[in-house]
């Protein structure tokens, strides 16, 4: 919702200040990132200023049509809830105030006819002869210029100038130069959180690796009708959500967390789901994982997803999950050691599916294979739990009927 703190009437005219709106609960501040500046023209609900806060971007609007005023603060400023931002001039339907005409310019006189020559004079004179031309001086000595004194010229003439690139995070021209970028409000407290992991969590990895011949073959049998009863198609990460909330159900030790001098169990399973977009990686949270079917999985992945990566997630959709799960292999990652999510105690990376050779039943077969790992806290879970839980979710995903029969 856009925040107005007050209405102003100028020689007809009516302004608004546009202020901070209100941010959720556990968020207090944000740094501007402004979309507009003072003489733009812009339409009722057209994106103005964002404001980057610790987990998500908080998009202000244009509360009607107008044109841009005044910016009360600056770019990449600080702002709490409340201040002012920017002053609107309100216009009709958007559009700018007309210009005057120009006065009409005068038409141009009709033009005069010229006055008629005068009659040659019968005593004129002929013209002098053009005298002859003087004799050109001697031509100079020729000079030699050396074959390399001609080529480094030429090297000179064709020599580009290299200059700084316009955006040094997505470019290196070579110029030697160096560029300072102040952080971003997210990549600040992802890099807090990431610390605080570290700092705190006993983290240890397992692995393990799946055969992913039958979800992938249930994937195609399937697809066509998934397709179009859903709108989408059927991925990895629904059996793979699936599977991980059965095996925290298995081991709910994997779901609980420590703070302080106590465990705290939680009953419920919440999943949070990495997404990498151009801001940063980012979180968002499929609630009650445990009671969805892949189809559900799927269309919620889609929703948060393109949410994510406008930057319209809400703090409730990015905060409270009791478990990650993590997938490089969409990069063509191998393997790879994830870093927990605080305050959670256990992470899950998956990884990309190449085709190995396996042996199955005394016989060497070609396989498509991924591997898997689980990054756990070792202050609270030990290894026999950390095994047993990755072996569900192995099982779970390479025969989804497992949970079906509840095994």
């Amino acid at each position: 919702m856009v925040g107005i703190s007050d209405d102003s009437i100028e020689d007809g005219e009516e302004s608004k200040i546009v202020v901070v709106p209100n941010f959720a609960d556990s968020v207090s501040e944000g740094d501007v990132r402004w979309e507009k500046a003072v003489g733009d023209q812009v339409s009722v609900d057209e994106v103005v200023v964002e404001i980057e806060t610790d987990k998500t971007s908080v998009a202000v609007p244009a509360p009607d049509n107008g044109i841009i005023e005044e910016l009360f603060v600056e770019d990449g400023a600080t702002v709490k809830a409340g201040q002012k931002l920017f002053k609107l001039k309100v216009t009709a339907a958007g559009a700018p105030a007309a210009k005057p005409k120009e006065a009409a310019a005068p038409a141009p006189p009709p033009p005069t006819a010229a006055p008629a020559p005068p009659p040659p004079s019968t005593n004129a004179h002929p013209p002098p002869s053009t005298p002859p031309p003087p004799t050109p001086p001697p031509s100079a000595p020729k000079t030699q210029i050396p074959v390399a004194a001609i080529r480094h010229a030429q090297a000179l003439e064709n020599a580009s100038v290299k200059t700084p690139p316009a955006d040094p995070t997505k470019e290196i021209s070579g110029t030697r130069s160096i560029h300072r970028v102040k952080m971003s409000r997210m990549r600040v407290r992802i890099a807090e959180r990431l610390k605080e992991s570290q700092n705190t969590a006993a983290m240890l990895t397992t692995f393990n690796e799946l055969d992913m011949t039958n979800i992938m073959e249930f994937r195609k049998t399937h697809q066509d009708t998934f397709t179009k009863k859903h709108g989408i198609k059927l991925g990895f990460m629904s059996p793979f959500l699936k599977a991980s909330a059965y095996a925290l159900q298995d081991q709910p030790v994997v779901n609980a967390v420590i703070e302080g001098n106590e465990i705290v169990y939680r009953d419920f399973v919440d999943i949070s789901v990495a997404v990498a977009t151009p801001k940063g990686l980012v979180v968002p949270v499929v609630h009650n994982v445990d009671a969805m079917t892949y189809a559900e999985i799927e269309l919620k992945l889609v929703e948060l997803g393109e949410k994510a990566r406008k930057g319209a997630l809400s703090v409730e959709e990015s905060d409270g999950g009791t478990f990650t799960v993590s997938n490089g292999g969409v990069f063509g990652s191998l393997m790879g050691t994830p870093i927990i999510n605080p305050p959670q105690s256990a992470i899950l990376g998956m990884h990309g599916v190449f085709e190995r050779p396996v042996a199955i039943k005394g016989q060497v077969v070609i396989r498509p294979m991924m591997y898997i790992a689980l990054t756990y806290d070792h202050r609270l879970i030990d290894g026999r739990e950390a095994v047993l839980f990755l072996r569900k979710i192995k099982a779970a995903v390479e025969d989804p009927r497992i949970i079906l029969a509840g095994l």
